[in-house]
Order: C-alpha cells, then structure tokens, then sequence
C-alpha cells in the first residue's frame, strides 16, 4: 500500500510528494522500489529522486503537511504521536486500532489542535459507500452475518472494514430501537469456529484468506421469506487511492479527528 500511495501521490498534479519513510528500505532510491513492487507511474510521470527515509524525521526534514500512515497498529500508535506533535496531519489507513486507540487520538487530534487525521478502515469509496447502505438496511432485518475475503498475506482477521462494518450496523440498530439481531439456532458446531466470531451485538463475522484475492466484503441481511446481499470487490490496490487522495486533500481543512471515509463524501 505504501509504494502504490507514494505511486498516486507522484501523479496526481496538486500535490507533491516530499518523503517516503520505510525502516524496512533505508536508503533505497524511490524509483527502484517503486518499480520493483509494480507501483507503476502512469505515463510521462517520473519519480522524485528521493530516498527511503527510516523513520518519520524525514517528515519534518521535508516541511512535509500530510502524512499517510499504512503500516501495522504498534508502529502507527507512534508515528501518529508523532505526527500531532509536529503539527502534521495524517491519514491513516492501518488496522487494528483499538477504542482506546480512538479515543487518545481524539485527544492528540482533537478540535483546535494543530494538526487533524482522518482513519478509515477502508479507503474505497465503493467500500465506503457499501458500509452506508448497510446502516441503512441494518433496523429493517431480523438478521445479518458479514463475510469479508482478502489475499494470504494479510495479518489480521477479522478485517478492519468488517469490524467497522459490524459497529455501524449495530449502532444503527441501536439508533433506530431495533432489538436484538435474531437468534442463531446452531445447537450442535461439528467444528469449532464454523458459526465464525461474534460480535457483542451478535453479529457474525466469517474470514477467508486466499491466494488470488485482494479485498472483497458480504454484508447479507435475512428476514422471513428474503435476503438481501451487498458485495463490494477491490481487485487492485489502486481502488483505494481515490479516497487516499480525497482525505490528503480535506484533512488540512478539517478540525479534529475524522473517523471513516464516508464523512468526507458529502462535500
């Protein structure tokens, strides 16, 4: 994600990218990783000549506004620190960030604090959008199971947009004065773990992991006699960059921290 970031940030004309920091690369030049991870530029656009800085430092070296943090949950609890301390915004698409993680960065990040951050669990809009409509079905069923599916190498299961996507359901249930989800039936589990995890709304939650995928979601809804199912496909990491961009571009004009990609859709 970070090579396909610095990848749409070099193209796009209204920005300009002042740093990359990776502590796994040190030194290499930008170009090279670029082209060895298939983080194509588009044609006629050249890569900066930068180098791969080790750590956030080279943020403030570069005079860099906005950083973009898609790393893992213990090292952005860091950088983000980091970044509200030196008057950087961020936008942060790494998972696995806790309510307790939240609710400090609404502190580091809170109103008339130098520096705003936008965290989405998942920066398409497509997923944006899918997470939407599902609040808005979410008080009309007696029921609702999520299955989301992503390639091999992800670490964490469930998905950061799954567990996102449970939240708002069950808060838009709570909102609307909906009542428990229905009961689930299964009296006898031949393998444990078939019914997947549950939320402590009752909703459940069913991870796949293979080879050939990148990131995909199921939200289906059942009530007597029908169902309903939204699916959202990324098939290329390049779907997530739209909305990376979006939130680069809104984030110095926010106050605060904003949580979720669709609050920047409206406008």
């Amino acid at each position: 994600m970070g090579a396909t970031t610095c990848a749409a940030i070099v193209g796009a004309r209204d920005l300009e990218l002042v740093a990359a920091v990776d502590p796994g690369r040190p030194g290499q030049p930008l170009a090279g990783v670029l082209a060895s991870t298939g983080a194509g530029l588009g044609p006629g656009v050249e890569a900066p000549q930068l180098e791969i800085a080790p750590d956030a430092r080279a943020l403030a070296d570069a005079g860099a506004e906005v950083a973009v943090d898609f790393t893992v949950a213990s090292a952005a609890r860091e950088n983000l620190r980091w970044c509200a301390e030196h008057a950087v915004h961020a936008v942060v698409g790494t998972t696995g960030l806790g309510d307790d993680d939240l609710a400090l960065l609404a502190e580091l990040f809170g109103p008339g604090q130098p520096a705003n951050a936008v965290i989405a669990a998942n920066f398409s809009i497509g997923a944006a959008l899918m997470m939407r409509c599902a609040e808005l079905c979410a008080p009309l069923f007696a029921g609702v199971e999520i299955i989301e599916l992503h390639h091999d190498s992800k670490r964490d299961a469930p998905s950061g947009t799954a567990l996102a996507t449970a939240r708002r359901l069950e808060g838009a249930r709570s909102a609307a004065g909906s009542g428990p989800l229905s009961a689930d039936p299964t009296e006898i589990e031949a393998l444990a773990g078939a019914r997947g995890a549950v939320t402590d709304g009752g909703v459940h939650v069913h991870s796949v992991r293979l080879p050939g995928l990148v990131a995909h979601q199921e939200v289906i809804f059942g009530s007597l006699g029908e169902t309903l199912t939204l699916r959202h496909d990324s098939t290329d990491r390049v779907s997530f960059m739209p909305g990376v961009l979006l939130a680069v571009r809104r984030v110095p004009g926010l106050d605060g921290l904003t949580v979720g990609l669709d609050r920047l859709l409206d406008g």
